[in-house]
């Protein structure tokens, strides 16, 4: 008899586009703080870059006294910090929004988190000696292509305003999980921007350029902006810190349930402080519950939470959680609708059947 052994189940990552490669995480299977690399959600704008880790140099240069041309081995031999920092999408969630938005439709899975090291681009700024005047510093990554609103060939580049740059925990990253950054999430340096969202912790980069203006590039000052009204650019302002939000792991929406105990899993994370408390609520949203969170968050991380619930009743249900940070923000009942869908964060809810 035939008793070849069988093998075990695993998740792989929701595509959602093949070019340019965009996935998201399966957020339901994460059992632990850091997730690991095939599980990472990836979101790109163009396709990957051709680059070579021999030849590989990093120029800093700008509005800065003295330029510099690094190599990889010239920043392993410079002072590092670790932290652990969630990257969130700012389109995470966006296929919630109503009314719809254009875009990828990403559901609840443009999120991931581990371990990142690296060398504090504050560092590499005092040593290059920053210009008076400065004012924002621009790094732009490997990764090049054409936009859909215009003809022109165009680098992934953002820039991050001087007080942002100068934050102890913003780093040129060369490790995660105590591993080199795997090629598709920046591979051999990323920017990591602890607390804003992803789209500031621009990959394979290229350059570092310090400057005495504000940068206007596609992807400062058409994307990553938040348009209040649908038919004008009047009241839009940037994309920065990322929103407190929670997510329900466990059950998953729509999922039938017996009768008994049932654990309610979840995580939860917010760009500004940590967060304090995580409630969920089975009486669409009339009371709240508080949640336990475990462990303690640390880092820029987020935070896992369960609640213990007895399903004595038959009958469907809709369950709900909202996190509130340090910084006295809370989940809403409504997220703040954009017309490029960004920063969705309103109470996370499911509906279940218990039969």
């Amino acid at each position: 008899m035939f008793n070849a052994k069988k093998p075990a189940a695993k998740p792989y990552l929701r595509t959602h586009r093949l070019q340019p490669e965009n996935q998201e995480a399966p957020v339901q299977f994460f059992k632990t703080d850091t997730v690991p690399d095939p599980l990472f959600y990836r979101r790109n704008h163009f396709s990957y870059p051709s680059l070579s880790y021999s030849n590989y140099w990093l120029p800093l240069n700008g509005c800065v006294a003295k330029p510099a041309l690094l190599s990889i081995q010239d920043l392993l031999h410079l002072p590092s910090k670790t932290v652990q920092v969630v990257l969130e999408c700012s389109g995470n969630k966006r296929s919630l929004f109503h009314p719809k938005v254009f875009g990828e439709q990403w559901e609840k899975g443009a999120i991931s988190q581990g371990i990142w090291k690296g060398v504090p681009l504050r560092l590499l700024l005092e040593r290059a000696r920053m210009k008076k005047g400065a004012k924002e510093v621009i790094v732009e990554g490997y990764d090049y292509g054409k936009r859909t609103d215009s003809n022109k060939v165009y680098t992934y580049a953002r820039s991050l305003p001087i007080e942002k740059v100068l934050h102890p925990d913003t780093l040129i990253a060369y490790e995660y999980n105590h591993q080199p950054i795997p090629f598709k999430h920046g591979y051999p340096l990323r920017l990591i921007v602890p607390q804003w969202y992803a789209m500031a912790s621009v990959k394979w980069i290229k350059q570092i350029t310090v400057i005495d203006d504000h940068y206007r590039g596609p992807f400062q000052s058409v994307d990553y902006v938040y348009y209040p009204h649908k038919e004008s650019n009047k009241d839009a302002f940037p994309v920065t810190h990322i929103n407190v939000n929670s997510t329900i792991q466990k059950p998953l929406n729509m999922d039938i349930l017996n009768t008994g105990t049932h654990m309610i899993r979840g995580i939860a994370w917010t760009g500004k402080g940590v967060i304090t408390k995580v409630e969920i609520s089975f009486d669409r949203g009339q009371t709240w519950l508080t949640a336990k969170k475990e462990p303690a968050q640390t880092g820029y991380g987020w935070v896992s939470w369960s609640y213990e619930w007895k399903a004595q009743k038959k009958g469907e249900y809709t369950i709900m959680s909202r996190a509130v940070d340090s910084y006295g923000r809370t989940q809403p009942a409504s997220p703040f609708w954009n017309r490029k869908g960004y920063g969705y964060n309103a109470i996370d809810q499911i509906e279940v059947k218990v039969e």
